[in-house]
């Protein structure tokens, strides 16, 4: 059985997906970070496969035929920079929450008090 490149790379992109979703519904805040960070990086890897990978293809326009399309990885980046920020912004935020709640579950409550 041969398993190819596209299905390997689906997979992977589902695993991840799967994973960052199951942490986000966890009751901690730093579980929910990571899920969140997690799906950001499967959407960024997704929207890089979806560009294709072209071999022998020039980044700039040229004298060749196939040309390499830079939208994807203007957008990837784009999204790697903004999402960098956002995760910054939501650990400042689950923090504060700690502060003033004296826990860091997500509610604001532990669970049983």
């Amino acid at each position: 059985m041969t398993v190819s490149m596209e299905f390997l790379v689906a997979s992977g992109i589902g695993w991840v997906t799967a994973c960052g979703v199951y942490l986000m519904l966890r009751g901690r805040s730093f579980p929910v970070v990571l899920g969140l960070t997690l799906i950001g990086y499967a959407v960024n890897v997704f929207i890089f496969t979806m560009g294709r990978l072209w071999s022998d293809a020039q980044p700039i326009l040229g004298t060749g035929d196939v040309v390499a399309d830079p939208l994807p990885q203007a957008l990837v980046l784009t999204a790697i920079v903004i999402g960098f920020a956002t995760t910054g912004f939501v650990i400042e935020l689950a923090l504060r929450s700690r502060a003033e709640s004296g826990t860091d579950h997500v509610d604001g409550r532990e669970p049983g008090a």
